[in-house]
């Protein structure tokens, strides 16, 4: 019955077609942001002297006052209910990599026995979520619960089917951050203090610094069906076993191929909803390996990119099942092929309009380029222990380092133009202003084709942290994740680099004026601030060269050079994390007013916990697959195969028997050791997962799942993966690599 199944569930999945998306009557530019109470509706629904003070604190990040949170909250009320909105909800991001909310009624009694229609300041602006409940590193005892969650005015208000949705942070009673936006708020607001200051060396008009965000989001799609014939898949988020198709992704014919027809429906439809909710879709492509997709939006301001993130993966996953498909964020839910990522392109832009990652067209414009590259890179080569340990979790450790995934080495590719500008700098004699090229013409010898534009930089596709051209692309981040994990540390690691170039180039601008005569008077003053900036900058180039690396991030060589130049090249995800508590990284947290000493225990012991409890999980539906799947599989198998032994042996003469049946009698043997050696490992996995379990320690507990379980796990699958090969076909229960891999 079961193999029957399979074979149903397979063909059932080849037999579906694209349901018919119709397109809105509309352009896409119409319908942006119909469900966002965004600046043109808050300048509708809102008093002007409101509107005013709301912008004041969207654009210009002045404090909320209070005093005018019930007009504000009046104004959304009818603007939702006028959309069918009957509930609201406080939309926040706990450390579960998801996002979580909890929906309540415009309804208050109106004391006359009936209800009335009613939704206040106070309620807008702060609920009580259970802090207890959500993980939250010690911070919170179980009979502790009181925790609040609080309006994040700068990201709008939307709407998911009939509830307004409050971007809020989420804090405990005892004022630490149970979250991902309160610190990524504090790491962007340090990004603006220091990077503004920095610019005041460059120009007079400079008030704001923000930071931009680029996410591209990979993900795997697998029918509904076959999805639900794996349980490891529903359990898991990935495939625990399956032995790799003959045709997977060694063509390249899937990468930027024609979409499927069901796919494209999707697709469409995703981005007709995601429009709507002010998400700016840009691109949507096949990626490389089969069943795997990409979608890319246009750059925004970094906190509201993170919201629009994960409010896109949760819709996913909604969109997906009305096309009667799963969709898959785990970073490498099949193995063998390619892993999903989130590469999270990163840049800097000042409030008169520069990019402040963009070479210029004067050497004045590119000295200030130079610093706030060389300034990155300092930041990476200092904590690059840190940003590992940022994007590293149990899921992402089996994508990093293969199938053009980064290693599991932070380094940072400039390319040949930059890196040569670097090497002048450091070692020229003179402090001498200096020219970049721009983008050069290629002449391609077909008349038809007009010449191309060339990047000053080529890709490096091994490279975790590459710049590209006016951005870094920060690509270890894995698809499941929130982007905040990383740009809470970049961002962190940026301001300290930032403020500590500043407050050296004062200090080395004032010596200048003291020692040197050519400096002394007022009008010199300029040129004072540019040789202190070069020195300065000649000092950090020297001092962070090790974390540039533009060659093969996968070769063992590498392994040897980046541990020989001090990178971090540890492997392990549970002592991984540990370079959140470095003296260097809590001085720095602090000193930037990210998180404090608590905060970051606290994550550490989150991190910890959850790494141990995915591993947990992973181990026992695997156990379960192996003694109540595949082993009675292979034994059934195998009992046929005796029979047919046994068969020849009525049939023909004892000779001849023997020689018929020797394939199968080789196969009866190996399914009887590989059996065999996989209820052993089980067993083993069992006893070692009692083993970790004891541990008290969590931090120590998920050193041992990593050293132990996860290596039983895959002696488990490469024993089940054997059998895969040898068992009939129409035996196997779960659906295989060739039929969830390839959507017809």
């Amino acid at each position: 019955m079961a193999n029957n199944l399979r074979f149903q569930v397979v063909e059932e999945a080849f037999k579906k077609r694209a349901i018919d998306v119709k397109p809105p009557k509309e352009r896409p530019s119409e319908f942006f942001g119909k469900y966002v109470f965004d600046q043109k509706k808050m300048y509708k629904y809102l008093p002007k002297d409101i509107y005013d003070k709301m912008i004041d604190v969207m654009d210009n990040g002045a404090r909320l006052d209070r005093g005018i949170a019930d007009a504000v909250a009046a104004g959304m009320k009818k603007w939702a209910m006028e959309m069918g909105v009957t509930h609201y909800t406080h939309w926040f991001q706990p450390l579960t990599e998801g996002t979580a909310e909890k929906h309540d009624a415009f309804v208050e009694h109106d004391g006359k026995g009936g209800m009335i229609e009613k939704f206040s300041g106070k309620l807008l602006v702060q609920q009580e979520p259970d802090a207890s409940s959500f993980p939250n590193g010690g911070i919170r005892n179980t009979f502790e619960a009181r925790g609040y969650s609080a309006w994040d005015p700068t990201s709008p208000v939307f709407i998911i089917d009939d509830t307004l949705c409050i971007p809020t942070i989420f804090i405990a009673y005892t004022g630490e951050a149970l979250d991902y936006k309160a610190p990524l708020l504090r790491a962007l607001h340090a990004v603006d203090k220091a990077a503004t200051e920095v610019c005041s060396l460059f120009y007079d008009d400079v008030t704001k610094v923000t930071v931009n965000l680029g996410w591209e989001q990979e993900y795997f799609l697998v029918d509904e069906g076959l999805y639900s014939a794996r349980p490891d898949l529903l359990m898991t988020g990935r495939t625990l076993m399956g032995h790799e198709s003959a045709k997977n992704q060694q063509m390249d014919d899937h990468y930027f191929g024609t979409i499927p027809d069901r796919v494209q429906a999707f697709m469409k439809d995703l981005e007709i909803q995601a429009l709507e909710l002010a998400i700016p879709c840009k691109t949507r492509h096949n990626e490389v390996a089969p069943n795997q997709f990409e979608l890319a939006p246009i750059f925004e301001e970094c906190n509201l990119a993170v919201d629009h993130n994960m409010l896109l993966m949760s819709l996913m996953k909604k969109v997906a099942r009305n096309h009667g498909f799963r969709v898959l964020l785990h970073e490498k839910p099949f193995d063998g092929i390619n892993g999903s990522g989130k590469h999270n392109n990163w840049s800097l832009s000042a409030d008169n309009g520069v990019l402040l990652h963009a070479p210029g067209k004067t050497p004045e414009e590119n000295l200030r380029f130079v610093t706030f590259i060389v300034e990155t890179l300092m930041a990476v080569y200092k904590h690059n222990g840190l940003l590992k340990a940022s994007i590293m979790s149990a899921t992402n450790a089996h994508r990093l380092g293969g199938n053009e995934a980064p290693p599991a080495i932070i380094s940072s590719f400039l390319g040949t133009q930059l890196t040569e500008l670097l090497n002048h700098i450091e070692t020229s004699e003179t402090n001498e202003l200096f020219n970049l090229k721009g983008k050069q013409g290629m002449e391609i010898d077909i008349p038809q084709i007009p010449d191309l534009i060339v990047d000053n930089t080529d890709r490096n596709r091994t490279s975790p942290f590459a710049f590209t051209g006016n951005r870094f692309e920060f690509r270890a981040p894995g698809s499941s994740v929130n982007c905040a994990s990383a740009m809470i540390a970049l961002n962190a690691a940026m301001a300290e680099s930032l403020a500590s170039f500043k407050e050296r180039v004062d200090k080395r601008s004032e010596e200048l004026r003291v020692k040197s005569e050519e400096f002394a008077t007022a009008n010199d003053s300029k040129k004072r601030i540019t040789h202190a900036i070069l020195d300065v900058l000649r000092e950090d180039i020297k001092t962070c060269k090790p974390i540039r690396f533009d060659g093969n991030g996968y070769s063992e060589e590498w392994v040897k050079e980046a541990a020989r130049r001090g990178l971090d090249v540890e492997k392990s995800c549970p002592v991984i994390f540990e370079h959140y508590l470095d003296d260097s990284s809590i001085k720095m947290f602090e000193s930037t007013k990210v998180m404090n000493h608590k905060e970051l225990e606290a994550r550490n012991e989150v991190k910890w916990e959850m790494y141990v409890k995915t591993v947990q999980i992973e181990a026992r539906v695997l156990g379960d697959l192996a003694m109540n799947h595949i082993i009675p599989v292979a034994t059934h198998y195998q009992s046929q195969l005796i029979k047919n032994v046994q068969g020849m042996k009525s049939v023909f003469d004892i000779q001849k028997a023997e020689r018929l049946s020797a394939r199968n009698m080789k196969l009866i043997e190996e399914i009887a050791e590989r059996t065999e050696r996989i209820e052993q490992l089980v067993e083993e996995l069992t006893d070692a997962r009692r083993v970790a379990n004891r541990i008290e320690n969590i931090h120590e507990r998920a050193i041992q799942y990593h050293d132990t379980v996860c290596q039983k796990m895959e002696d488990i699958r490469y024993q089940i993966d054997k059998l895969e090969m040898i068992v009939e076909d129409g035996l196997w229960t779960l659906p295989k690599y060739r039929e969830l891999l390839f959507i017809r």
